[in-house]
């Protein structure tokens, strides 16, 4: 069986790829561990300069798995509510580790960058997509929440609020571009080598001034205050997702019995 997380060096780049492909790369348990170690190897080889993550198989990824271990916890309000807190503070890490990373990453998207995926695709330097990919989160359909508010901080808080609040899963390419939430969009035979190419190019400068720049820059955003809003918005996150709700009760139960498209459908009808 093949691990979940695939690493290899090439020179002076590292190459982390999602491998999970049967499952268009949502990214569970066991591959937020496998994240971390390949992070731990990278950021610890002296010879590695740059980071890439990238998805084997056709998508990036459709998002964090929805089932992270919680259906066994107790029912009672504070075990729930520890358990996502734990659970949610993972995803979280996992995400800002792209962006703390004192190594420059960059991210190679292609057919689907979903949910938590586009925010961990954010969080990384740069992102480089392919024609054809389709970003969104659509965790409001569910009832859940943002675990990385970045986007009000890359595309501004119009935007922001009319992909998250109505959960837009369809935003093409060029429009991710157009709001800032990514670099380069390019043919999708060409998306690989376009990220490799940026990679060399940032590889081929000073490490130092590179590492730096990236602190200064990561630095003032946090002085404008990024870093508390994302943690505030955790907090939010963890109240959206223990709290039940008559209308959050119902959709789950409909969802188990019928399926998801189903539980949509009752959401919509309930709205007139």
């Amino acid at each position: 069986m093949n691990p979940v997380i695939l690493y290899r060096t090439e020179g002076p780049l590292a190459w982390i790829s999602l491998n999970r492909p049967d499952k268009l790369n949502a990214i569970n348990g066991a591959m937020v561990a496998g994240l971390h170690a390949a992070l731990d190897k990278a950021e610890g080889d002296e010879s590695v300069r740059v980071i890439l993550l990238c998805g084997e198989g056709r998508a990036f990824s459709a998002g964090f798995d929805l089932d992270m271990g919680i259906a066994g916890a107790e029912r009672d309000e504070a075990s729930i509510q520890a358990v996502m807190r734990r659970e949610l503070t993972k995803d979280f890490d996992i995400i800002m580790r792209f962006w703390d990373c004192p190594k420059p990453t960059i991210a190679a998207t292609q057919v689907y960058c979903l949910g938590s995926a586009l925010e961990m695709a954010v969080a990384c330097d740069i992102t480089v997509a392919a024609t054809g990919c389709r970003f969104g989160e659509p965790e409001v359909r569910f009832g859940s929440g943002i675990v990385a508010l970045l986007l009000p901080w890359f595309c501004g808080p119009k935007i922001a609020k009319e992909l998250l609040l109505t959960g837009n899963d369809r935003v093409t390419a060029e429009q991710a571009a157009a709001w800032g939430l990514v670099n380069r969009v390019v043919p999708p035979e060409r998306l690989l080598e376009t990220a490799r190419t940026l990679a060399l190019e940032i590889a081929g400068n000073d490490q130092l001034a590179v590492r730096l720049t990236k602190q200064a820059i990561n630095r003032g955003m946090d002085t404008a205050g990024m870093r508390k809003a994302l943690m505030d918005a955790l907090e939010t996150d963890i109240e959206i997702e223990s709290t039940e709700t008559e209308e959050s009760r119902r959709f789950n139960e409909i969802m188990k019995a019928e399926g998801t498209r189903a539980a949509i459908e009752w959401r919509k009808s309930r709205a007139g």
